[in-house]
């Protein structure tokens, strides 16, 4: 087989699969296959060195890029309010609220879900928070595993969509970069841009829908099987907590949300200048509740800094191995591909989320959208796609892979934290009606993209 610059991209994308799942690091993996492939493209005078030299000023580009300053800010709040235990007294409190109904648990487990989705935009620290603290108690009052699994699950993915979600941040500034450069390759030299507020605001209807859908079911389920989803027996459910307490609980939580997203939603501030006002706010509520101590402070600082240094060596990796693809000419390769399969833009659109949805089984949403979303973002930016359409679809295609077993990521965090007699078949079995919602909701985002556009054209006109 004679090696042409399309077949060296084609393998270099499957070498990096291959890479990848032998476990070794994500951002070396991405760095170090491209630069074997540079050399080895180099050797065979198929590979201009030239673009290697590119790879400085995207490095500085990163650097200098101030959207990616959210990133270390929204993490560093989500820890904090995850340290502080603010979701334990959520859960307590909504408990309370909701026990002495049928189903009360499972709705409560669902919004306070919600609730630490848009104050942490973290998944694996949501499902990890509340499989330890809520699967226990769900199990004790009678619920069935399946159930209590999948709702734990399901409310621990919403971190995907509900802003300020971190996926969302990431996204928002690789789309940015995709639709000038889809533009640009239009003929079009004075390009529009998206940013990460246009995405928040596309999220919330899309969000809050996908929570009503998860409710709705909760109650269907404890109304016709209420074996699965007991209320407590009259004398040991617990008492309604006093208004006071209840306020003191959800306002500061709702208090810091409001002034996060109302900020970015109003035009008041940036999402980086949002994201600091919500990393003061959660040391302000972690202090007000006297959980701020030294120690807390030297883990929140590691913990953040562990997964911003991930974040941005992947970027550093998947900026590399975007250079060496397209210096093989893989978008050439992907747009022809794209271009000339059945059903036009529909079908295009059909295979990339067909793509992702199996990838997400396999990378985190870092790498998928470092890596893929560069590659076919422009391409399906220039068949005419909404780019905050797309961006939210992409966002729900990868919450519903992360639920959808065998593979999902959010299964395997509750395994990690879950009792021994929950067995990995009822947490599958669980979350089989969660992924027909998300699915469903995939399908009605397609047919009615205004219910992600319509608030951002609302707003930002």
């Amino acid at each position: 087989m004679e090696l042409t610059e399309s077949t060296l991209a084609i393998l270099m994308f499957g070498s990096v699969f291959i890479v990848l799942l032998s476990g070794y690091p994500v951002a070396l993996a991405l760095g170090g296959t491209a630069l074997g492939f540079a050399a080895l493209g180099s050797s065979l005078e198929l590979f201009d060195n030239d673009f290697l030299g590119a790879l400085p000023n995207r490095i500085y580009g990163i650097m200098r890029n101030e959207t990616l300053i959210a990133v270390p800010l929204f993490v560093f709040m989500g820890v904090v309010l995850e340290k502080a235990k603010i979701a334990e007294s959520l859960l307590e409190t909504m408990s309370q609220l909701f026990g002495s109904l049928r189903g009360g648990l499972g709705i409560s487990v669902t919004l306070v879900g919600m609730l630490m989705a848009a104050s942490t935009g973290i998944v694996g620290a949501t499902v990890v928070t509340m499989g330890l603290l809520s699967l226990p108690t769900m199990l004790r009052h009678k619920y069935d595993p399946a159930i209590a699994a999948g709702t734990i699950c399901a409310s621990g993915t919403l971190g995907q969509i509900i802003p300020p979600s971190i996926v969302l941040v990431l996204l928002g500034d690789v789309l940015s970069s995709a639709y000038q450069q889809a533009q640009l390759n239009m003929g079009i030299f004075a390009p529009e841009s998206i940013s990460v507020g246009d995405l928040f605001a596309g999220a919330v209807i899309p969000g809050l829908l996908l929570v009503a859908c998860y409710l709705v079911y909760l109650f269907i389920v404890a109304w016709i099987q209420p074996e699965k989803m007991p209320a407590p027996p009259h004398d040991q459910s617990n008492q309604k907590p006093p208004l006071k307490k209840l306020l003191s609980q959800l306002l500061p939580p709702l208090g810091l949300i409001i002034s996060v997203l109302g900020s970015i939603l109003g035009g008041i501030a940036t999402p980086t200048e949002a994201a600091a006002v919500g990393a003061t706010g959660a040391l302000l509520l972690a202090l007000s509740r006297k959980a701020l101590t030294l120690k807390l402070l030297r883990e929140v600082t590691q913990n953040t800094t562990q997964v911003t240094s991930m974040v941005f060596l992947i970027l550093i990796g998947a900026s590399l191995f975007s250079l060496v693809f397209r210096g093989f000419e893989g978008d050439e390769l992907i747009t022809e591909l794209l271009s000339d399969l059945p059903g036009g833009t529909f079908g295009a659109m059909l295979i990339v989320m067909l793509v992702m949805f199996l990838l997400g089984f396999v990378l985190d949403f870092i790498e998928i959208t470092f890596v893929i979303v560069p590659i076919v973002g422009p391409v399906l930016l220039a068949m005419g796609l909404d780019p905050v359409w797309l961006g939210i679809m992409i966002a729900l295609n990868l919450q519903t892979s992360f639920l959808t077993p065998p593979f999902g990521f959010a299964l395997f965090y509750l395994r990690g934290v879950a009792p021994p007699e929950v067995s990995t078949l009822q947490i599958y079995k669980g979350v089989m009606p969660f992924i027909a919602i998300q699915v469903a909701m995939l399908g009605l985002l397609a047919m009615y993209p205004g219910m992600a556009t319509w608030l951002p054209g609302l707003i930002y006109p």
